[in-house]
């Protein structure tokens, strides 16, 4: 009888604890409606006089800012490279959003959505009763209030302040309050449709998917617009409780609240029996498609994109600051049309990657086109990946660009390597920018050049010797030159020296020259180092022969001066940035100049042709000479760790490299074994060669060209047969 009467007793506290809360809420509810109805009316006591006080003290204004959308990076042609975001969320219109979608989540979260003035009171005492009498925690938030909430939200989270976000279970009464107030002058300005567009476009429904669009292409890869019933009541449903009705994780509470939303549906009738029986019955069918951002999960040219990025990130036009201008990129929605062309960059990666095979060596393999004339990067590969990934070759470095990538600080890139026989077409540019004839007679025989000897150079800079034959070898002097072959210490004319990369004709060319030309001529073509972005020193007698480490960019693009008969373009990667709003934010435009003459690079472009028909490249697969007319320069350095072939037409020029990229390139390509091959020792055309000719001979068509215009005959002077 204890027993029972204990029972009795605390049901009967209970039973009033419950009544006096409801004639409470009662009271409350009715302040809240005579606040939000008819906030002017007088009000009998002073409880409600205050509390109406209160309430239109509260900030009446929202600024429904765009919610935070991802950024896309786009190749020339339209294929997505990557994705930046801080919130996976693509904003769509209401007209394309399935019906079903807009009708549940109406259903199931505000049913008298298109009724109530942005706060609900008749929800509000049908909730509070609910709570009261029944137990449990049933909302009263119309979709209205859980958009400002979420417009709130977002505003926080985009100014970089999460500890500043309130979700529901963490709401004071002065914040609903304030809530309500926002929600009623929200419902003023927007019209039901607006709001309920602007809801689904910011409501968070998992961690891989904000907004209703990225839901439906992450749970089921389809769009907004085609998601069936079934599909959308599960959507809808998802909002309550993305946790626990996550369809992935909770099956089973994700099909019973799906139900729930159809059940909802037909009692409002915005479905039939039939259309609820069948979709009660279809069992939950994901295609879920993550979705991953950045550039170490991009869909192509990973490198190109930290490039890109760094683009965006270093930009003041894109922010005042480097936080501003990481938010533009990962919250602000662009699209970002780069000058990427999908069809050259899949076919150098496919190249680069074949270069190597397994390579436990890590040797690199890299290629890098530009369009001449405009200075567009239109592939940028190398054979290594992102993220470190079981036995892969991996590194975040941008083989082909300077350290300092894109102008900033970091260090992205390699910073270059040494580009040996590569830099010799520049001295011979000023060969021919002096006037003096393409096939002159040089005396190649030459090996020593002391201290003291009567180098020319206007501009006053000191220069050194190139030989050990001294009395003070402390000075820094180098070993005696030398070629890669014997045979070739002898008076040759410098065109044959130029295609057949003799050493020692570079150097018996140079000593006719004006240092001051040579050096204006290699600053003209922008050539500079990879490392600190300075010009490179030709004052310094070890860079006539590429001693400096240069980047695969610069080097291509110092080479498509050659091939638009001396006009200059500095490179460039970003086509077209657009906002969320459409709206036009500052790309790149072609920037060129006129930086050698015409016929000077006509005479270097005749050469050049040779390289590949009788010189250094006659090994490299002669197959591309027959289908477009191909100008090309081999390099090797010292060690023969880095190794090149820069090739182009009138359409495109193609940086090739294989070497070390890593290990402070110090490693020698000297008996080394690649893909089964022993190598005595590496030099460009054996592997950077074939990399570049069968990438050409798959790509060249893509960029018509037209055969290189002849030097004037007055350049080529005699031609003196060069003995074998």
């Amino acid at each position: 009888m204890a027993k029972k009467r204990k029972r009795r007793r605390h049901g009967f506290g209970a039973g009033m604890g419950r009544l006096v809360g409801f004639v409470a809420a009662s009271i409350l509810c009715g302040i809240l409606a005579a606040s939000l109805v008819v906030p002017a009316v007088a009000a009998a006591g002073m409880g409600v006089s205050t509390s109406i006080g209160f309430f239109e003290s509260l900030p009446a204004e929202l600024n429904v800012q765009p919610p935070s959308q991802a950024t896309k990076v786009l190749t020339a042609d339209g294929q997505q490279i990557a994705t930046f975001y801080a919130e996976n969320r693509v904003k769509v219109p209401l007209d394309q959003m399935s019906p079903f979608i807009k009708d549940g989540i109406i259903a199931v979260e505000d049913s008298r959505f298109y009724e109530h003035a942005g706060v609900d009171p008749q929800g509000i005492l049908r909730a509070l009763v609910s709570n009261l009498t029944k137990g449990g925690e049933q909302g009263a938030s119309t979709i209205t209030q859980q958009y400002v909430t979420n417009v709130l939200n977002e505003a926080q989270l985009s100014q970089d302040r999460p500890d500043a976000v309130v979700l529901n279970g963490q709401k004071t009464l002065a914040d609903k309050l304030r809530e309500m107030k926002l929600a009623v002058t929200m419902e003023k300005k927007y019209t039901k449709d607006q709001i309920l567009e602007g809801y689904l476009n910011i409501v968070f429904f998992s961690s891989n998917a904000y907004g209703i669009e990225a839901a439906a292409r992450y749970f089921f890869s389809t769009n907004a617009k085609d998601l069936t019933l079934p599909q959308a009541a599960l959507l809808a449903g998802l909002v309550n409780s993305p946790t626990l009705y996550n369809p992935a994780t909770n099956p089973d509470k994700s099909i019973a609240r799906r139900n729930h939303v159809l059940s909802e549906m037909l009692r409002l009738g915005k479905i039939s029996q039939a259309q609820h029986d069948e979709a009660a019955a279809t069992p939950i069918q994901l295609k879920i498609t993550p979705q991953q951002q950045g550039c170490a999960n991009a869909a192509m040219a990973p490198y190109f994109c930290d490039y890109i990025s760094h683009l965006i990130l270093n930009n003041p036009a894109y922010g005042p600051t480097e936080a501003e201008r990481e938010r533009r990129l990962f919250r602000g929605g662009l699209t970002i049309v780069t000058t990427l062309d999908s069809r050259l960059q899949s076919a150098a990666q496919a190249q680069v990657d074949g270069t190597a095979g397994a390579n436990p060596d890590r040797w690199a393999a890299s290629l890098l086109t530009i369009q001449p004339g405009s200075g567009k990067i239109l592939a940028m590969a190398q054979n290594t990946v992102f993220l470190p990934a079981p036995g892969k070759f991996d590194t975040n470095l941008n083989f082909n660009v300077d350290a300092k990538d894109a102008q900033g600080n970091d260090l992205n890139g390699a910073g270059g390597f040494q580009p040996g026989s590569t830099m010799k077409p520049f001295t011979f540019a000023e060969w021919l920018n002096e006037g003096k004839s393409l096939t002159a007679p040089v005396d190649a025989s030459r090996r020593v050049y002391p201290l003291g000897f009567p180098w020319r150079d206007s501009c006053g800079k000191v220069l050194g010797a190139y030989s050990t034959a001294q009395s003070n070898p402390a000075l820094g002097a180098a070993d005696d030159l030398q070629n890669a072959e014997d045979g070739f210490y002898r008076p040759m004319p410098v065109n044959y020296g130029l295609y057949n990369s003799i050493n020692t004709a570079t150097f018996a060319s140079a000593a006719q020259l004006d240092f001051c030309g040579i050096q204006k001529m290699v600053d003209s073509v922008g050539l500079h180092s990879g490392l600190d972005s300075a010009p490179v020193n030709m004052h310094q007698l070890g860079n006539l022969l590429g001693g400096i480490g240069v980047a695969p960019l610069t080097l291509a693009n110092a080479f498509a001066t050659f091939a638009t008969e001396g006009r200059y373009c500095a490179p460039i990667a970003l086509v077209d940035v657009t906002d969320a709003a459409g709206a036009k934010l500052p790309a790149q435009a072609p920037d060129c100049h006129d930086a050698v003459k015409p016929d000077v690079a006509r005479g270097v472009n005749s050469v050049l042709q040779d390289v590949l028909k009788k010189g250094s490249g006659v090994w490299i697969n002669p197959k591309v000479q027959d289908k477009v007319p191909t100008a090309a320069k081999t390099g090797t350095s010292n060690t023969n760790g880095s190794t090149w072939v820069v090739g182009y037409t009138t359409g495109m020029v193609t940086a090739s490299f294989f070497g070390d990229a890593l290990e402070g390139q110090k490693r020698a390509g000297q008996n080394v074994t690649i893909n089964g091959t022993f190598y005595p020792r590496l030099d460009g055309y054996m592997i950077a060669g074939p990399q570049w000719a069968n990438y050409m001979l798959k790509v060249a068509p893509l960029y018509p060209a037209a055969p290189f215009a002849p030097p004037p005959g007055s350049m080529i002077g005699p031609n003196p047969s060069p003995k074998p």
